[in-house]
């Protein structure tokens, strides 16, 4: 839960136009060993400088440019460069009559945001194979990390208020406290695309997706008139909006423990609502240069309590796709998903909440960038799904949209009984239904626990804790992207919706 709002967070908006006592500087998260976006988008560069002071910036390195004059304006300047390739090291030179800023070593690439809880805060010293993972820091100097401090505020702020980890270059000491799964993503990134990453952390443990939300969103939602324990748009505007006059091609997003039980029933709305809102936030604040539609990706739940049988888990997984269980979707377009719920972690020093592999999480992400924000093709990065479910009286032919890799399961699988018209719910009578038999893209399932009633839905996976480590039975062909949870009524069910449980 976010801490109450400090009222040192409130005094310090004086502190946002340093530029008053005549001195020239940058905004808190521009620094030396910084990456700015590559082409074809152009980089935004700004920060604080004396009233109507005429502002010149200037890039010398591999290519040089000078960009127009500018005039601070309430105590801001602003400035976009001209496309820049990737590559570098470059200086920044911003410039008056009487003062001079300057960045060193500053890269150009990709820059991706990175937020959520308490699973996207999770250190690269707490992961698996964290000393090995730390020596090869030194490897990758493109990788280049930032952090914001965790702060609040009740209005939204123009920048940060504290930076936790000013740009570095990558090294196991100053690494050891950033994101794993930031950290993870982006070195992965960098394997792929052979150019440098900015990675922008700013995150906060059992926080619920209102907190990051806008009033925009919320009220999308109807979820700005609810009262609760939660502060509404804490973090956005302390944490979110600062950033937006920052070009950037795509985020990553590891949150949803807090909201299981907090307004669960409507993040398949609210999720949705606060990816559209950040997307055109974005865009407008970077005047256009960020893309109003620019990649997102997250992570699906991972588990928590072996034991448990509250639907609270399975029902927000469900919920983080907007109800259609896969990604993209109609719903949510140039989205992608990492599939976790099959890489619990039984004995985290950390509690069974946060499992120690983020590297899985973060190869899975991989696959989902590579394929929707780099338009790569050929790239498997969606686990199977159900193209058509068939019922008769006996069995269920599930049939999968691509090959499958399937082992036996008694549980996984789970057939609502009833003759009614109504949905099935999480009171209704659910058993299991075995797998019989298989095919190449298809899994026959009993329905002999029905007796005499009606298959009317049919789930899989509906468990907080649904397998062990990387044992469900249904796998893509390579048997590395498990399928992912579903629930299908007689009305719904398959990846385009447009086939029925019959």
């Amino acid at each position: 839960m976010v801490a109450p709002l400090c009222a040192a967070v409130v005094v310090v908006l004086s502190a946002f136009f340093p530029g008053i006592d005549g001195s020239l500087l940058f905004a808190s998260y521009y620094g030396d060993h910084m990456v700015l976006q590559k082409s074809p988008q152009r980089a935004v560069v700004w920060g604080y400088g004396p009233e109507g002071a005429k502002i010149t910036v200037s890039l010398s390195g591999p290519v040089n440019q000078e960009a127009s004059p500018v005039t601070v304006t309430k105590g801001i300047w602003k400035v976009t460069l001209d496309p820049v390739d990737a590559g570098g090291p470059y200086t920044v030179n911003v410039s008056s009559t009487n003062y001079t800023a300057i960045l060193k070593d500053v890269l150009f690439g990709d820059i991706w945001v990175c937020g959520g809880q308490s699973n996207m805060l999770f250190q690269t010293s707490q992961m698996f194979n964290a000393s090995e993972e730390l020596a090869l820091a030194a490897k990758y100097p493109h990788v280049r990390p930032f952090m914001a401090a965790l702060k609040e505020s009740e209005t939204e702020l123009p920048d940060l208020v504290e930076v936790k980890l000013p740009w570095f270059v990558a090294r196991a000491d100053v690494l050891s406290e950033f994101s794993a799964v930031c950290w993870l993503f982006g070195r992965y990134l960098y394997d792929t695309m052979k150019y440098p990453i900015g990675l922008v952390e700013s995150c906060w443990g059992g926080t619920p997706v209102e907190t990051w939300s806008s009033s925009r969103a919320l009220h999308m939602c109807d979820l700005d008139k609810l009262e609760g324990p939660h502060n509404n748009s804490l973090l956005w505007n302390a944490m979110i909006h600062p950033l937006l006059n920052m070009t950037i091609y795509g985020a990553i997003w590891y949150q949803g423990e807090a909201n299981t039980e907090y307004h669960q029933d409507k993040y398949n709305c609210s999720f949705p609502a606060m990816i559209d809102d950040w997307r055109m936030a974005f865009h407008q604040g970077s005047g256009g240069q960020t893309a109003a539609d620019f990649p997102f990706g997250f992570v699906q739940l991972s588990t928590n309590n072996k034991k448990n049988i509250d639907d609270g888990f399975p029902e927000l997984r469900w919920h983080q796709t907007a109800d259609f269980g896969f990604v993209p979707n109609a719903r949510m377009k140039k989205t992608f998903m990492a599939v976790a719920f099959d890489l619990p972690d039984e004995k985290s020093p950390y509690g069974t909440i946060h499992p120690r592999d983020k590297q899985d999480v973060a190869l899975r992400l991989l696959l989902g960038a590579r394929a929707v924000a780099y338009n790569q093709k050929d790239v498997l990065f969606q686990g199977p799904f159900p193209l058509q479910i068939e019922s008769s009286q006996m069995q269920i032919n599930v049939t999968y949209d691509q090959i499958v890799n399937v082992d036996s399961s008694t549980i996984i699988f789970e057939i609502c009984c009833s003759e009614t018209a109504a949905p099935c719910g999480s009171n209704s009578l659910w058993v299991p239904a075995s797998i019989m038999n298989w095919g190449p893209s298809n899994v026959l399932l009993s329905t002999s626990l029905c007796n005499s009633s009606s298959v009317a839905a049919l789930r899989y996976a509906w468990k907080d804790w649904p397998c062990n480590f990387k044992a469900c039975p249904i796998y893509d062909a390579s048997n590395t992207l498990p399928a992912p949870p579903f629930v299908a009524h007689r009305r719904t069910g398959g990846r385009n919706h447009e086939n029925e449980l019959k």
